[in-house]
């Protein structure tokens, strides 16, 4: 979903941590549904990314020349022919060509996964997704702003026809639909997500061996998330929509059975599971820079993390009290 607005005043503060002593890996950012690359909120992203880390490369994903019409590709499109499109654009960035850390808001975050899975050259070394839908979606109840008739037209086919042929091939949230009640009509006719979610009984060997080259794998979970259903999708949870029974990634047969090598990164202590309170997509002051300095230090290494991680699956963010630059957070949008 949209990262609408944040805006991020960004002083050269003299209470500022000092730069790294080393150039960190560059970072890619993939925007979420409705947003677009140029907007105030991606740019602001990117602003604060060079401000922890100066003269870092940044990349934004785009699939479109124009910001409206980039917008309008995560509403329409083929998601095969879109990733393979950013494959491609991520090749030939010279910048990248030493591998790079990722970004994934919302949808971008089941895209970028996609990409370790499909391409990964360049490598992906560490990647973070907020509120993904690496599960699907069981619904789509997006708050379509007052004529935005792409959005209100994708509601309607997603409504009726969502794994015909025509929506599995044009409209972008269809093409991650799951519903927990029908996997035989998702495993049929999904034109995305059952193939690099290695749903079918024919496995893709590939995208294992690509997805187990990740350093880390974080993904974070918003609390009180409303628009993505189910929210426990970020975690990679199969949710029962009418009992509500949650059934934890590392519980699944997928997960047992390694279709994708999820079992042997979490062995490796290479996956995470994050919570952030609050709204789909709504950050609390600081917490992306935390993120920056905890996850994408130079060279991509580990370091230590200030918020505890409970029981796997349980961990907490917790904001630690300390001079901030000053955010001011807009509404989402769609």
């Amino acid at each position: 979903m949209r990262l609408s607005t944040i805006l991020l005043v960004l002083p050269f503060l003299a209470h500022a941590a000092p730069a790294p002593p080393a150039k960190p890996l560059p970072l890619v950012i993939w925007h979420g549904l409705g947003d677009s690359y140029d907007s105030d909120g991606i740019q602001s992203v990117a602003a604060l990314f060079q401000h922890v880390y100066p003269s870092a490369f940044v990349y934004a994903i785009r699939l479109a020349p124009s910001g409206s019409s980039d917008r309008s590709a995560t509403f329409l499109g083929d998601v095969n022919a879109q990733l393979a499109g950013v494959c491609s654009d991520l090749a030939a960035i010279p910048e990248l060509s030493g591998g790079f850390n990722a970004l994934g808001f919302s949808q971008g975050g089941q895209f970028l996964r996609g990409y370790v899975e499909r391409c990964n050259a360049p490598a992906l070394h560490t990647l973070v997704t907020f509120g993904s839908q690496h599960n699907g979606i069981a619904d789509f109840i997006a708050a379509c702003a007052p004529g935005d008739f792409v959005c209100r037209g994708v509601q309607g086919l997603l409504r009726g026809q969502k794994y015909s042929d025509y929506v599995q091939s044009r409209v972008v949230p269809a093409q991650y639909y799951r519903d927990p009640a029908d996997l035989e009509s998702y495993r049929e006719h999904s034109r995305w997500l059952a193939d690099v979610n290695n749903e079918r009984s024919e496995k893709n060997a590939t995208y294992k061996e690509n997805l187990t080259t990740l350093e880390r794998f974080v993904m974070f979970m918003f609390a009180d998330d409303q628009t993505v259903v189910p929210k426990e999708t970020a975690w990679w949870a199969d949710v029962n929509t009418t009992s509500g029974v949650v059934t934890k990634l590392q519980d699944t047969k997928g997960y047992k059975e390694d279709w994708l090598g999820l079992r042997t990164l979490d062995k490796q202590g290479k996956l995470e599971f994050l919570t952030i309170p609050g709204e789909h997509m709504r950050f609390e002051d600081g917490l992306l820079e935390e993120v920056f300095r905890n996850y994408f230090g130079p060279q991509g290494k580990r370091q230590e993390w200030i918020w505890p991680v409970g029981e796997r699956g349980n961990g907490v963010l917790e904001l630690q009290p300390q001079l901030q630059p000053e955010v001011l957070s807009g509404s989402e949008e769609l």
